[in-house]
């Protein structure tokens, strides 16, 4: 069963409650998503561990309710915070 798009942010926010979400369903289907994610919890962190993070906030459902995850992650830039 694929995962909603509210459901995804939902996870994300929960983990990440400062950061700037953006969420693109890259192939109408609820399986394939694109996340675009700013949040002070990645500074210097480096990119892998960022990612291993946004995993770590899906619990498990990577693979399962949802297939693929395209990660743009970041922390916020100097002045933004």
């Amino acid at each position: 069963m694929p995962m909603p798009v509210d459901v995804l942010h939902a996870h994300l926010a929960e983990a990440f409650p400062d950061a700037e979400i953006e969420i693109t369903d890259l192939a109408g289907d609820g399986d394939h998503y694109r996340a675009r994610i700013v949040s002070s919890a990645f500074a210097g962190m480096p990119r892998v561990r960022q990612h291993q993070r946004v995993y770590a906030a899906l619990k498990g459902k990577m693979g399962g309710e949802l297939h693929a995850l395209a990660l743009e992650t970041s922390a916020p830039a100097a002045g933004d915070a």
